[in-house]
């Protein structure tokens, strides 16, 4: 997730406060998971020092001065440019983990059923809690809702497909050993 351009888009309607940003940013994007401040006020410095955000406006408070932040025009026109830009699929993250931890199994001997077992039951457990979001949530988390389920969909996939295949595996490294 793009911190810094999805703050562009936070600012495209008015000037806001940091604070303000952090706030929107949470209720939007953050899925639970919140920003943290200093990765707010960073992202805007980096915004600023590419002329893409700019400070509008000072307010003195109780404590350090709060700074009012607002898009530039080449603020605009880089929003537009990332909108535009269809993401391309990055699952080596998510990917890299469990594929490794199965392989690494495998190598030593270990016992990637059960590694693929917890992992669908942990999936499993997720889509319970997604599966009531799905039902009682805002229109905005039942979406967001939908696409951690649809991942989840495509990894539990990947793990009945990877069981079977578990033994043959295991045989060819046992013949071709790295």
């Amino acid at each position: 997730m793009s911190v810094s351009r999805s703050l562009l888009g936070l600012l495209e309607g008015q000037p806001q406060y940091g604070y303000t940003l952090r706030q929107r940013y949470d209720r939007w994007f953050a899925g639970g998971h919140p920003v943290a401040s200093a990765q707010v006020y960073s992202s805007l410095r980096r915004l600023a020092d590419a002329g893409l955000t700019e400070q509008v406006g000072v307010e003195p408070g109780g404590g350090p001065d709060r700074r009012l932040y607002g898009i530039t025009g080449a603020g605009v026109e880089e929003l537009e440019r990332w909108l535009a830009e269809p993401e391309l699929p990055d699952l080596r993250a998510a990917r890299q983990v469990l594929f490794a931890k199965i392989v690494v199994a495998l190598l030593t001997s270990r016992q990637p059923q059960r590694i693929l077992e917890r992992q669908r039951q942990t999936h499993m457990a997720r889509m319970r809690q997604l599966r009531e979001v799905r039902t009682a949530g805002e229109p905005i988390e039942q979406l967001d809702a939908d696409f951690e389920m649809f991942h989840l969909e495509a990894d539990l996939r990947w793990i009945d497909a990877a069981g079977p295949r578990i033994d043959r595996i295991r045989a060819g490294l046992q013949e071709h050993p790295c």
